[in-house]
């Protein structure tokens, strides 16, 4: 759509962008930015509905090249996010237009609004700057000699209401975030392997000021990475342990947040394979993994948080050959919980354990969150609506569903209970990766992972399966990856 989007330091912008709500005319403070009148007879038109993301167009005779009028929706029920849906839509009609300049007047109507509302315009400039960052997204770089590639402007926004431009500004950091999450799940497995993970890695923390440690080889097995080794051992593309570490200029001596990635560059099932063309697609069982890369590029880059901040992405390819482990191996992790595995197509587990026990151990948390996308039982259960969600830490899950009000990354507490961990349970080790029966499906993955987190260390586990992709536009989006999770915990960082 535009090959970059920024906030333009000076000049003048050729498009103007204007708001209005449904049912409602243009508030005098719009009229008076479009001395023509056109703006205003626009928003008059039968099709100017004023429903969200609905946008009629205006030609002036001089000033600036066209106005944009864009709905809001219902004024009762505004909320800053629906900003991101109404910059989606803006940036459709703006890169139809060739524009490479916007001034984006959306203020005035908004400060309209009843102080009932108590609209925050910084959250609103936010919104919109992470919605139009959001749908800049491309991914071209693969396309070759058969393909017409499409000319792409630059698009430079312009806005003189200070606190809804410092809003734009940390809405497109965060929005980069969000895009890199989306570059990584989008490269193919043949180019996203472990390796190339942890190269980017080390290129994104030498670019953004975060320590970047590769654990690999014998290292891996130096430090007990159990998971890691058993899961990767049949691939080609080895296994490794990608660490970033973010650190502030001032609060150093906290205790960091440790997030945790399930980054499976492919999954076959191993041995267990999936069947009925269930492959397709596994290049995206990375993105719990992309999702903290993200997070953790937003978060050295935007939020800047007085507390450190590790990463660890649990990067391992599932392939099948006669190194490959088996349904009946028993293996132990390194906090002593020995496992049976019945299906190496639940993998995904298994790597998030070491990457858990780790973290316990090695980092002293003040608090884990993993992220994964983990079962096709939260698919059924939740849609792509919301990701599930494990926490029974009050303080941390509060500040995970404030986050999520904020960034539209909906999220759905599930429960923990004894009877779920019993389930668990192997007639031969201490626990079964993956229970014989179907029931709770979900809740299993969460239940297998709560074995190796220390008690007393708040934790949260989600499980992005139905809600990391997409496959139609939507919003701001593409048909695609989401890069859900990345705005999500950037935004629970700052909180906590």
């Amino acid at each position: 759509m535009f090959d970059a989007v920024s906030l333009a330091t000076r000049g003048s912008a050729r498009v103007l962008v204007l708001a209005h709500f449904k049912g409602e005319k243009l508030d005098t403070a719009s009229r008076k930015l479009d001395p023509t009148g056109h703006a205003a007879c626009a928003a008059e038109r039968p099709e100017a509905t004023g429903e969200l993301g609905v946008i009629v167009e205006a030609f002036p005779e001089k000033g600036h090249d066209r106005i944009l009028v864009v709905g809001l929706g219902d004024k009762d029920g505004f909320k800053p996010g629906h900003l991101r849906t109404a910059a989606g839509a803006l940036a459709r009609a703006l890169s139809k237009a060739k524009a490479d300049s916007a001034e984006l007047a959306l203020h005035p109507a908004l400060t309209k609004l009843p102080k009932s509302a108590k609209i925050d315009l910084h959250a609103c400039g936010c919104a919109m700057g992470e919605g139009f960052g959001i749908a800049a997204w491309n991914y071209d770089s693969l396309r070759g000699s058969a393909t017409t590639r499409k000319d792409r402007t630059k698009l430079a926004l312009h806005c003189d209401d200070p606190k809804f431009r410092a809003g734009i500004t940390r809405g497109l950091g965060l929005a980069e975030g969000c895009n890199t999450a989306r570059t990584l799940s989008q490269t193919p497995p043949n180019i996203a392997t472990p390796a190339w993970l942890a190269s980017e890695a080390k290129k994104m923390a030498r670019k953004h000021g975060l320590k970047c440690t590769v654990y690999q080889g014998k290292q891996l097995e130096d430090h007990k990475f159990t998971g890691l080794i058993n899961v990767g051992k049949a691939s080609e593309n080895k296994p490794c342990m990608i660490r970033l570490e973010y650190t502030p200029a001032r609060g150093k001596s906290k205790d960091p947040v440790v997030l945790v990635g399930k980054t499976m560059t492919y999954d076959s099932g191993g041995l267990s394979i999936k069947v009925n063309n269930g492959m397709k697609g596994m290049k995206r069982d990375k993105d719990g993994g992309c999702a903290v890369f993200g997070a953790m590029q937003a978060i050295a880059t935007t939020i800047k948080p007085n507390r450190p901040v590790v990463a660890l992405l649990m990067c391992a390819e599932n392939s099948i050959s006669d190194e490959a482990y088996r349904p009946d191996d028993v293996i132990e992790f390194r906090n002593g919980v020995t496992v049976e595995v019945t299906n190496t197509d639940a993998e995904g587990r298994l790597v998030l354990a070491d990457g858990l026990c780790w973290a316990c151990e090695k980092e002293s948390p003040a608090a884990i969150i993993d992220m994964a996308t983990l079962t096709g039982g939260v698919v059924v259960a939740l849609g792509s609506t919301y990701a599930g969600m494990w926490c029974d830490d009050d303080d941390l899950r509060a500040k995970i569903d404030a986050a999520a009000k904020v960034t539209d990354e909906r999220v759905w507490r599930l429960p923990h209970h004894p009877e779920y961990r019993n389930m668990m349970k192997s007639s031969i080790a201490d626990i079964v990766n993956s229970a014989p029966v179907r029931e709770a499906h979900p809740i299993q993955g969460a239940a297998f992972l709560s074995y190796f987190v220390q008690d007393g260390i708040p934790w949260a586990h989600i499980d992005i399966a139905g809600t990391h992709a997409t496959d139609k536009d939507n919003g701001p989006f593409i048909a695609g990856p989401t890069g859900y999770g990345a705005r999500l915990l950037a935004e629970t960082i700052e909180r906590i």
